[in-house]
């Protein structure tokens, strides 16, 4: 998610690639994978009763989030809720505190420093919504966003199906100068089927990935914290947006609503040292 909107250069054209469904399902079938070199560090299988509020945290209130959102987020069921081992996170068409939606967001009460970040999950159908799984840092030892850096593990717009978006911001590199550094990939199921995004983040590069499959990496130049301020604990984030900037660049379709994002699962692997 971020904090001004997205250029029409950044959007999809630049670095798109096709990921099967098959590929998709292949991965999918293996479950919790073994990683060289990793361990499981960290994990939500989501087979309570209940969000684990042990884990995560609920971000409640509105304001537009820089974006010009236009959900209330909240920690009521009907916005955030386990069903059958998924979390589901839904969008309504529902007034509260003034403003005319609902919706969740999650943050992790974790924050880690370099690691494998994946999440399994179902996209949203609606023209207006704007579903992300990305990180922030935990403290702004650098300053403010951007200077301490974003990584979005994938975003996706409801009026691009099948289309999913790839991005890190940095002070030197974000879309509010044109410097972004960002990609696509086609994922023609996306809302259809489940799909695992992730990232391998370590000293060197930051690796995108969709099912296992390489999509985007951005590298470490070696020029200061102004170009890599990924060096610090960063936090897990899930939620689903209502219109804003981007998500709403071609209205919000009422119609459509409720939304929901399925999360069947949120893991994060460490170095076995």
């Amino acid at each position: 998610m971020r904090a001004t909107p997205k250029p029409a250069s950044a959007l999809p054209g630049r670095g798109r690639l096709i990921v099967p469904a098959a590929l998709g399902l292949a991965v999918l079938a293996a479950g919790a994978q073994e990683l060289p070199g990793r361990k499981l560090a960290w994990s939500d299988e989501f087979d309570g009763a209940a969000v684990d509020r042990e884990k995560w945290r609920f971000v409640v209130g509105g304001g537009g989030y820089g974006n010009n959102e236009m959900q209330w987020y909240d920690l009521a069921p009907e916005n955030a809720r386990i069903e059958d081992g998924v979390l589901v996170i839904e969008a309504r068409k529902q007034k509260k505190a003034g403003w005319p939606y609902t919706s969740a967001k999650l943050e992790s009460r974790e924050a880690w420093t370099y690691g494998r970040f994946e999440a399994r999950v179902k996209l949203p159908v609606g023209v207006g919504s704007w579903p992300a799984v990305w990180m922030l840092p935990r403290t702004e030892s650098y300053g403010p966003w951007p200077n301490g850096g974003e990584i979005d593990i994938m975003e996706h717009v409801g009026y691009e199906p099948g289309v999913v978006h790839f991005t890190a911001h940095t002070a030197a590199f974000n879309h509010k100068i044109g410097t972004q550094k960002s990609a696509t990939a086609s994922v023609p199921d996306a809302q259809a089927a489940f799909h695992v995004y992730a990232v391998e983040w370590d000293a060197e590069r930051i690796a995108f990935l969709v099912d296992g499959r390489e999509v985007h990496s951005f590298a470490n130049t070696g020029k200061g914290w102004e170009e890599w301020p990924f060096d610090r604990p960063f936090f897990l984030i899930l939620n689903l947006a209502v219109g804003g900037d981007w998500g709403g660049r071609e209205g919000v379709d009422n119609a459509s609503l409720p939304w929901r994002m399925y999360v069947d699962w949120v893991r994060v692997y460490r170095a076995d040292e």
